[in-house]
Parts: C-alpha cells; sequence; structure tokens
C-alpha cells in the first residue's frame, strides 16, 4: 500500500548559501502527472552553484533545488502505483518547434525541477511531475534505488553528448575533466560504445588512474601544465601508439572550468568535434578562422533527450556503465554539510541526498 501525503517536508533554499526545512503543499494533479516519493537527489555540481550564488538564481525564492530524481510513484493513474521511476531533469512539451526539431532536450517550457517549477524540486519528500517522459526501473540488479537518481543527469548527460558527437566503433575521443562527477560516466560511456582510444585529462592523479578502470585508455594529468604542454604530451603518446594526433578526436569538455576549456580548444584537431558539456559563467577566446581551417565543429550539449534513458539505464543494468563506485549518500538532514562539502570540490564521489524526514 503507498503512502499519499498531505503536505511536502522539503529544504528550501531562501537566498544564496541560505536554506531551512519547510512543509508546502502537495499542488493538485492535472491529467498526465503523477506525485512521486523521493528516494535520492543527488547534489550537481549546478546546484551549488546556485545555492552560493556563483549563478543566476532566478526570481523564485523561497525554492527547493534538485533536479537528479529517482523515486517511486504514490499517486496519480492507478495502474502506475508502486513504479520505481527515474524522472528527466528536463521534461519537454513535445509541442514546440524546438521538440519538433528532435532537440527537446533544450524545450525553452520544459519542466526542470528547482528551476522552472515554482517552489518545488528534488530536495524534499515528494515531487508531482508529468509522466509522459518517466524512464521506469523494471529491476535494479541490486542498485538501491536511491542511487539510480545520478542516472537523471551525472549519466544521461554525458550519453547525450555522445549521441551528439556520433561516438562510433573505433572513434578515438579524448575527455577533459575525466574525473568530475559527469566525466567519470563520460569515460565509460564512450568505451562502450566502442571508442578504440578513451584519453582522459584532469588535475588529479589519484583519480585519473580510477579513470583507467573504468574506461580510460591513457590519462594525461593537467596540473601545473599550460595547455600547450598538454598538446605535446598528448602528440607524444599518439606517436608512440601510432596515432593521428592532427585529425579525427572527438573532445568532450566536462570541466567546466577556463582551463578545461582552453585544453579542448588547443587539442581540436583537423575534422575534429569538440562537444561541451561542462557548464561555468567563464568567457574563453577562440579564433572562428581557426575553426574554418581545420573544418572542425564545436558543439553544445544540454541534458539528455527523454527518449535516450531506457538505453542509458540498460547500460547501467548490464554493468556498462559502474554507478556504484562514484556514489557517496547523505541524510537530507544533513544537507547543508553535503552543500558544503560539495562545493569545496575534490569528492571522489558524487552526493546523492536521501530523504529522512520522518526521523
Amino acid at each position: 500500500m503507498v503512502k499519499v501525503p498531505s503536505k511536502i517536508e522539503t529544504w528550501q533554499m531562501l537566498a544564496p548559501g541560505k536554506m531551512k526545512r519547510a512543509t508546502i503543499d502537495v499542488p493538485r494533479l492535472e491529467a498526465g502527472e503523477v506525485l512521486i516519493e523521493i528516494a535520492g537527489c543527488g547534489i550537481c555540481r549546478n546546484d551549488h552553484a546556485v545555492f552560493y550564488g556563483e549563478v543566476p538564481t532566478g526570481s523564485v525564492t523561497p525554492r527547493t533545488l534538485g533536479h537528479e530524481i529517482s523515486g517511486t510513484i504514490v499517486d496519480g493513474d492507478a495502474a502506475l502505483l508502486g513504479k520505481e521511476v527515474i524522472i528527466p531533469p528536463v521534461m519537454p512539451c513535445h509541442n514546440c518547434v524546438i521538440c519538433k526539431a528532435g532537440r527537446e532536450n533544450r524545450c525553452l517550457a520544459a519542466k526542470i525541477p528547482g528551476y522552472s517549477m515554482g517552489i518545488y524540486g528534488g530536495n524534499s519528500s515528494h515531487i508531482v511531475v508529468p509522466l509522459a517522459d518517466l524512464c521506469y526501473i523494471k529491476e535494479k540488479k541490486g542498485i538501491p534505488l536511491s542511487h539510480f537518481a545520478v542516472v537523471a543527469d551525472a549519466v544521461a548527460s554525458t550519453y547525450q553528448a555522445a549521441k551528439r558527437a556520433d561516438v562510433q566503433p573505433g572513434d578515438m575521443v579524448i575527455i577533459v575533466g575525466a574525473t568530475g562527477g559527469a566525466g567519470v560516466y563520460a569515460t565509460q560511456i564512450c568505451a562502450a560504445m566502442g571508442a578504440k582510444e578513451v584519453i582522459g585529462i584532469a588535475r588529479n592523479e589519484e583519480k585519473l588512474e580510477r579513470a583507467m578502470k573504468f574506461g580510460a585508455t591513457h590519462v594525461i594529468s593537467s596540473r601545473n601544465k599550460t595547455a600547450k604542454e598538454i598538446l605535446a604530451e598528448f602528440y607524444s603518446y599518439c606517436m608512440s601508439k601510432s596515432l593521428p594526433p592532427y585529425c579525427g578526436w572527438k573532445i568532450f569538455e566536462w570541466s567546466g572550468t577556463a582551463a578545461g576549456q582552453e585544453i579542448a580548444l588547443e587539442l581540436l584537431p583537423f575534422i575534429g568535434k569538440l562537444v561541451v558539456g561542462g557548464c561555468g559563467t567563464h568567457q574563453n577566446e577562440c579564433s572562428f578562422s581557426r575553426l574554418m581551417t581545420l573544418e572542425a565543429d564545436i558543439i553544445g550539449s544540454w541534458a539528455c533527450r527523454p527518449k535516450y534513458y531506457p538505453d542509458v539505464l540498460n547500460m547501467v543494468l548490464s554493468g556498462l556503465i559502474r554507478i556504484e563506485p562514484f556514489i557517496k549518500t547523505m541524510p537530507m538532514s544533513q544537507i547543508k554539510e553535503a552543500y558544503e562539502e560539495a562545493h569545496r570540490g575534490g569528492l571522489t564521489q558524487r552526493i546523492v541526498l536521501t530523504p529522512d524526514f520522518e526521523k
């Protein structure tokens, strides 16, 4: 028997750096909507960047952050009660010009928990969402339901980026920011898609060693190195492996930092592709004429098309993508400490908050 609450317990952001526990109304369910009991909510870089005022918060405060969510349907369509699901962070309208162009992950009318759904977000006991694009978890293979929260964004976004780059068996790939919250999955996804070379670049040498166990074929530490020094090291590796360093590589920038983007641009080769998935507020200089002479592509990638989620979930359940080594759970009652820890950086695991309002 599922339990339908009369209220939602939540942790609201009041202003940058300020958060409090609150009780809010359960919104009335409209046709095509369901109420989800949240099992886990991951802390994305964007969440703590918004919380600490590093990016604009928008006009709605108080508000509940959190868009990386897994849980169980407890109200709505009777046939769906008890179903365990992953909630795509971007739930599109499916009617606009962007959606009809097959780019619904960037729908401007999309419902995004914590951002475009008023006061409602994932750092809560429950949330009401459209059911159209939910990803149903039919089996868990021993993985806790809360852990599937990371599939919503961290995993699925890197899959979307790989699809944008059209990664194919035999491709040569570079992941800048390979040890970050998304980069650890980007290496695995590109390897699972058949890339013959997956070079990981990041600052932390310990984490880079770990990347070699999760998809990377070679790693380069960027610590205390210029972009040109990294390019020289990359060329040296290619020469040792009889690989062409000057053409055809597909580069993914997942660090979201100025330094990471500078490295990615420096590595961009003839007929290469650079997919930008990491988010930051800085600016970089790029010569458009260089793109012309290289005949290279720079592509943006945002979130993930809902239609891809079953494929991503199957990759997790089949073991092609490992999520367990990269997750740290914390009770939602420790949300302030969790946000502080995530914001400090240096974590080897992504924090997933698990609701404990009844304790």
